[in-house]
């Protein structure tokens, strides 16, 4: 082997290593942008993503606007879903409560897991949360109905805001799909409640006053 062929090799070997560097850089890349997106939607309400708030609005102001509540399923969750009041009227600080109701109409337990967001999306850094059952993953036994509660406000904020002086409607949707790690859930569910039975989920279905845990 001559020394030119040792030189092309090692040159050789230094790129192969490089590429394999960048591809692996590639790859986990691509895994830290999902959370640096989700992070970059919470803060800044990119999207439509709504706030999420540890108390309520500390003033209200006389504006008002009108929130409608949308409710979507997506086909591989066998769930009815739907809000239980068409719109609300409140003030800009104002704190407003509002419910869904699901009901798992498939013969065996499922976890759902909801997305959601506001349009206008722009008036996604103004809409807060104080409690919402899309802030964890919620577990229908077959049969079963529950009322999910939402808590939010609109920051009053927004009514010093010049590129909001057209926004009079607000409209909040969810979507429910089936959670990815479904069987781990219902496992730990079931571990949970082993008394959990069909036949208590449809006695639950007789008494709709119940609220999913948050």
């Amino acid at each position: 082997m001559t020394r030119r062929d040792d030189r092309l090799r090692r040159r050789n070997r230094l790129v192969l290593g490089s590429l394999f560097g960048l591809v692996a850089g590639m790859i986990g890349l691509t895994y830290a942008s999902v959370p640096l997106y989700n992070l970059f939607c919470a803060v800044t309400g990119f999207g439509g993503t709504t706030q999420r708030a540890e108390q309520a609005a500390a003033r209200v102001v006389e504006r008002k606007v009108t929130i409608r509540f949308n409710a979507d399923t997506n086909t591989a969750l066998p769930w009815s879903f739907k809000p239980e009041q068409k719109d609300l009227d409140l003030k800009l600080g104002e704190t407003g409560f509002a419910a869904y109701r699901a009901e798992n109409r498939g013969r065996t337990a499922t976890v759902g897991t909801a997305v959601y967001n506001v349009t206008p999306e722009k008036v996604g850094a103004y809409f807060n949360k104080l409690q919402c059952f899309c802030f964890t993953e919620q577990v229908l036994e077959p049969g079963q109905v529950v009322d999910m509660p939402v808590i939010f406000f609109v920051d009053p904020s927004m009514a010093d805001d010049p590129n909001m002086d057209d926004v009079n409607t607000i409209t909040l949707s969810y979507t429910f799909f089936r959670a990815k790690d479904s069987e781990a859930k219902l496992a730990q569910h079931t571990a949970a409640s082993p008394a959990s039975t069909a036949t208590g989920a449809v006695k639950q279905k007789a008494e709709p006053g119940a609220t999913a845990t948050n």
